[in-house]
């Protein structure tokens, strides 16, 4: 299988790249920088600038799979130039793709599209499935900054619902945040709150945590390449989302550790300003589940928090850090 990761040298592109080269697969990463990537990768990694045509655009030909990653981070500040970088990579890069499929003469089999389970509303009452999960951006009393974060979700999959007609079978993928314990990953970050003593509840804690295991991550990626019965949204997230105030003291007891400042909700402010990043990534509720993939009998090797918490914290220790694997705990 030939599988094409524009944008895939971030921590989901690396983790998808490893995982279908090691299983001999033929993987071709696209990056703006590709003089920039590790030099000992063992896949291939060519250049594209996220815009316009060039010699990429060969590489779709009779791909089996191509898996649209490309976006400028959400980890900064939400000023006028990073909402234009942030917008911007992500539309321009998927109408690039969407165009290069449509010139193909052997067009890919399938697009896996990024989106983000961001696109959903703020809400503590129900779950967001696919089929009737409320888009956000109409919540009251929520900051300007987290509807941007709509608007870029909406921008971003309407341009694969507005690319040319082709054979190509299409998915959008409403990805929670993905846990794996690589270096620079969001479970690196929330695990360092932990070991600082910081890893308490964000403001009341009431605000709901959807994420992915790393291996369901994959394992649903091969589920939709191969199953044609999938097109459109889905959502990629574990099954049981819970409140922050849960989701921490899980965190907490997996690295084995009772200490865990909480931050109020004004203090989150000033850190996410201090860090030049946004308040909305910890305050946010998401709860988001993945109604396709249980109705197409998808089943979690991770489906609840506390297990994959351990398990994520022990090859933390082994894969990154096994001297601590050796320290005491608590």
């Amino acid at each position: 299988m030939k599988v094409v990761i524009p944008g895939g040298t971030g921590q989901v592109g690396t983790l998808l790249a490893r995982v279908f080269h090691e299983e001999g697969h033929e993987v071709v990463v696209l990056s703006r920088h590709p003089r920039t990537t590790p030099p000992a990768t063992p896949w291939r990694v060519g250049a594209w600038n996220g815009v316009d045509k060039g010699p990429w655009a060969l590489e779709l030909e009779g791909a089996d799979a191509v898996i649209n990653l490309a976006g400028r981070s959400v980890n900064c500040r939400y000023d006028s130039t990073n909402r234009a970088d942030i917008l911007d990579s992500r539309v321009l890069s998927t109408r690039a793709v969407g165009a290069a499929i449509a010139n193909c003469v052997e067009p890919p089999r399938v697009w896996l599209q990024a989106s983000t389970a961001t696109i959903y509303a703020h809400r503590y009452d129900a779950p967001n499935d696919e089929a009737t999960g409320l888009i956000g951006g109409s919540e009251p009393e929520t900051p300007a900054t987290w509807r941007f974060s709509i608007d870029v979700a909406r921008a971003w999959e309407r341009e694969v619902e507005q690319a040319p007609p082709t054979p190509t079978r299409r998915v959008i993928m409403r990805s929670a945040m993905t846990m794996s314990p690589d270096r620079g990953g969001i479970f690196d970050t929330l695990l360092g709150l932990v070991r600082r003593g910081l890893g308490g509840r964000a403001g009341d804690g009431r605000q709901f945590v959807s994420w992915i295991h790393e291996q369901d991550f994959v394992r649903a990626v091969r589920l939709l390449i191969d199953d044609a019965a999938f097109s459109g949204p889905v959502n990629l997230s574990a099954p049981a989302p819970l409140p922050n105030a849960e989701f921490m003291a899980a965190l907490r007891d997996a690295w084995g550790t009772r200490i865990g400042l909480p931050a109020t909700a004004w203090m989150v402010e000033i850190g996410t300003w201090l860090l030049r990043t946004e308040s909305e990534l910890p305050l946010k509720s998401r709860r988001v589940v993945p109604a396709r993939l249980l109705e197409h009998g998808f089943s979690f090797d991770f489906p609840d928090w506390p297990t994959a918490a351990v398990d994520l914290c022990a090859r933390w220790r082994q894969r990154l850090h096994p001297r601590e694997s050796a320290l005491p705990t608590g």
